[in-house]
């Protein structure tokens, strides 16, 4: 009876198999003209792309190999029954009709191709050499849907082993097997062979090697290595995919892939450029002239990290700028990538960036701005084929998309991080690089230049120590000598010094009315003041008080509750009439101080990091105009920063400094760096990104977990990658508290509410990218006691269910302080 059952079985499989097999396998339907791609076209068009990103790291035959494969389970009947049934090419009248909404993400076709790879990889080796490259690779597979899964789990579970022993019932390895296409198969068997492990492990033996100094790196240094290059190898497999399914579904686009940049085109407009600039020949302007013409003569050399170390004013934008071009030039990169703290500096610097290199005709766009981000965590169908994948010469973007990229979780931002290599990246104003972030911010940096031709370049005028950290056992930055481009910065801060600072603090702090009565003062006699302060709530407080003294077109607010688009209006008005010589007093949290072009008489800055006053002087008689101008530095009486951490430390020691240094000049070099000493001293014990217990179950760091993972109680599992990857990337935010990302009704942003919920109803993937790009300007980040409020106040609504996306009520955005979780205003009615 048991036999005749099985033998109805196999009957039936081999005719359901042998049907299938006689008709295409699919792996997409394109929505608008229901065109199919199969599952063998996909496969290697993937693996064609997967392979020449891999050859970055020297390993393209490792790419093709997880390109052939990643999508390997898409040849199983279930599969075929879920796409065909998604996609109405099955109805539920037909008898393999499953209900696609229901089955959707539980069709398993991510873990047959790895398990393919480690059942022909694992057995080469005496040391288990075929075993590490053959986890690498199957690992990438197994999470190319879900981001880099847990080697080890926080419980100390083999999490690998889990994956790759999974049932055949469920990961349907041997139907695909049957069912594949024989030069699919044919060419797996050539790939996953031991001259693809003997390449891998060249390349793996590099990263274990002493650093470029000759200095024996650490045990945690290396693992990390290991796993950061498998994330590589993962970032390479994730954009092939992307790449693949989003220009099938708009074959149009394909042809704006892979242009030459043709870097002499842009150096001869920005050497035009600055010719015509050298008309307006200022003391200042010579001496940014001779800083511009010291990173173009050094552009000539090696690559690896520099730093260039400019007071403010000094014109660090167009001298980076000339040094990028010229770099990538001569050593024939792909790519510029400026990495910004804040969003409020990026449009600028994008602005000043277009101004020379872009003109009317060229054939694609040079530079891309990448502001805030919209793309949801869990990513669907549609923000996959609108993800944004820096595919552009010279791309501007934050610190904390930068960091993303670098370490968190899922496959949103890690796809771009291949665009790395090859790749000049301008790290503007390095010392807002979040303290918990340092060694492996470090790590990752040291890995890129060493290993995938990236060059980098800390710009700014308080330059941090990052080479000279207190555990070097867990990674800093290896600059030599003579990486610093400017030999003698202290003569450069001589040359360049424009202000005095005066120390105002007192014991018992300065009262509301006292500080407004000061910035009215400061106002009336020089003409405009900038006030900076530490909190959202202090600048709102401050622009209440003084709104009663001063006209309306003279003052102004700015804080990251106004969207990006809303700021820049801001900042236009406010250089205006300061050209003009008319009256402008603004309040403005520190967002205003680090690399914003704005020239001010007078600047308040309340008690912060000693590099933050710095920051602020940089807005104080920037250009030079005055003899002589003052940042007057004082403390408030009441100020809630004991969750700022970040500033309350930096405060401290500010005051220190202050009453060690009273007789020099508070903001020169020595001064600056025995700050960042005292600094990075207090803060040591957070660089490694601590985690607690609630999030691991014990006192752990993410450094840890993405290394050799010691502390894991599984700790002596006989595995080659033990990362905890998946656990990492979760815990991992770049900002102390995680954001959302809410699209606000300001001016354009009101009619691009309407459009994407429009093209929401019908998707059109061109439309929807587009639309997304441009709600960048448009959009606010919100932490989570605030998002809180506004889905109470029902002020946030869903453009499309599941997708991510969120729009803002116009009633809780004011025209003066922007995003608000009470009603300011009167609704106009949107009809979409």
């Amino acid at each position: 009876m048991v036999s005749k059952k099985l033998e109805a079985f196999s009957d039936n499989f081999y005719k359901k198999t042998s049907m299938i097999k006689s008709q295409s396998y699919i792996a997409h339907v394109r929505k608008t003209d229901k065109q199919q791609q199969t599952v063998a076209t996909h496969l290697q068009e993937v693996a064609d792309i997967a392979k020449t990103l891999a050859a970055k790291i020297n390993v393209p035959e490792a790419g093709e190999l997880i390109g052939l494969l990643h999508d390997f389970g898409k040849y199983s009947a279930s599969f075929q029954n879920y796409i065909q049934s998604g996609t109405g090419l099955l109805n539920d009248m037909d008898a393999d009709y499953v209900d696609a909404v229901a089955q959707k993400g539980k069709v398993d076709h991510s873990t047959a191709g790895a398990q393919l790879i480690w059942e022909a990889l694992s057995k080469y080796g005496k040391n288990g050499e075929g075993k590490l490259c053959g986890q690498i690779l199957a690992l990438c597979i197994a999470s190319h849907h879900s981001g880099l899964i847990d080697c080890l789990t926080p419980e100390g579970t083999n999490g690998f082993k889990k994956r790759i022993d999974k049932e055949d019932d469920m990961s349907h390895l041997a139907e695909c097997k049957q069912n594949a296409d024989d030069h699919i198969l044919e060419q797996a068997k050539n790939l996953a062979d031991k001259p693809l492990m003997l390449s891998m492990l060249k390349q793996i033996s590099l990263l274990t090697k002493n650093d470029q100094h000759g200095q024996t790196i650490s045990e945690t240094i290396k693992c990390f290595y290991i796993g950061f290059w498998t994330r590589f190898l993962f970032s390479c497999l994730i954009d092939a995919d992307r790449i693949n399914s989003a220009d099938f579904e708009r074959p149009q686009q394909s042809v704006y892939r892979n242009k030459a940049v043709l870097w002499d085109i842009a150096i001869n407009r920005l050497e035009l450029f600055l010719t015509d600039q050298q008309v307006h020949d200022t003391p200042i302007n010579t001496i940014r002239r001779a800083i511009s013409d010291t990173c173009k003569n050094r552009a000539q050399d090696a690559q690896g990290i520099y730093t260039l170390t400019v007071p403010t004013g000094g014109g660090k934008t167009y001298a980076s700028l000339r040094y990028a071009l010229h770099h990538a030039n001569t050593h024939g990169l792909e790519r510029i990538i400026y990495v910004i703290p804040y969003t409020s500096i990026i449009e600028q610097n994008a602005e000043a960036i277009r101004k020379v290199v872009e003109q009317e005709g060229d054939q694609y766009p040079w530079v891309l701005e990448h502001h805030s981000n919209l793309e949801p965590e869990n990513q669907t169908w549609h923000s996959k084929l609108a993800a944004e994948n820096w595919d552009a010469p010279i791309v501007l973007t934050t610190m904390v998309q930068f960091l993303e990229t670098l370490f968190s979780g899922g496959t949103r931002g890690v796809r771009r991080l291949h665009q790395l290599a090859n790749s000049v990246i301008i790290f503007d104003e390095i010392q807002t690089l979040p303290i918990n972030c340092t060694h492996l911010f470090c790590n990752a940096l040291n890995f890129l230049s060493a290993y995938t031709k990236t060059t980098a370049v800390l710009c700014t005028a308080t330059q941090p120590l990052l080479d000279q950290l207190k555990a070097p056992e867990k990674g800093q930055l290896l600059i030599p000598e003579e990486n610093h481009l400017i030999k003698d910065p202290r003569e450069l801060f001589d040359q360049l010094k424009r202000v005095e600072i005066s120390n105002k603090t007192k014991s018992e702090g300065w009262l509301e009315d006292e500080i407004a009565e000061l910035a009215l003062s400061e106002f009336k006699v020089k003409g405009n003041c900038l006030v900076i302060v530490n909190t959202k709530a202090w600048a709102q407080a401050l622009y209440i008080k003084c709104s009663d003294s001063v006209a309306r077109d003279s003052l102004f607010h700015l804080s990251t509750n106004q969207c990006s688009a809303h700021r820049n209006e801001l900042f236009h008005r406010m250089r205006a009439r300061l050209a003009a010589k008319l009256p402008v007093l603004c309040f403005s949290t520190q967002l205003i101080e680090a690399g914003v072009d704005i020239d001010f008489a007078s600047v308040i800055r309340f008690l912060a990091g000693l590099d933050s006053i710095a920051q602020a002087a940089g807005r104080c008689n920037r250009n030079g105009r005055l003899d002589t101008a003052t940042v007057h530095v004082l403390n408030p009486a009441k100020e809630t920063i004991n969750q700022l951490i970040d500033i309350k430390v930096g405060r401290d020691k500010t005051k220190r400094v202050f009453s060690e240094v009273k007789d020099k000049a508070l903001l020169d070099p020595e001064n600056m760096e025995l700050y960042f000493k005292y600094y990075f001293y207090e803060r040591a014990d957070q660089m490694a990104y601590p985690l607690t217990a609630k999030i691991v179950g014990r006192d752990d760091t993410l450094l840890n977990l993405l290394s050799d993972n010691n502390l894991n109680i599984g700790a002596n599992t006989p595995l080659h990658l033990k990362q905890s990857f998946m656990t990492a990337g979760n815990a991992f935010k770049a900002i102390d508290a995680p954001t959302q990302s809410v699209i606000v009704p300001y001016q354009q942003g009101k009619q691009l509410i309407i459009e994407l919920c429009g093209i929401a109803k019908e998707f059109d993937a061109a439309s929807y990218y587009t639309c997304l790009k441009q709600a960048q300007k448009f959009s606010v980040n919100v932490f989570p006691n605030v998002w809180k409020k506004l889905q109470e106040q029902n002020a946030v609504y869903e453009i499309q269910p599941g997708e991510g996306v969120f729009c803002l009520d116009e009633r809780y955005y004011s025209e003066a302080f922007g995003l608000s979780t009470e009603a300011v205003g009167k609704a106009e009615v949107i009809v979409l």
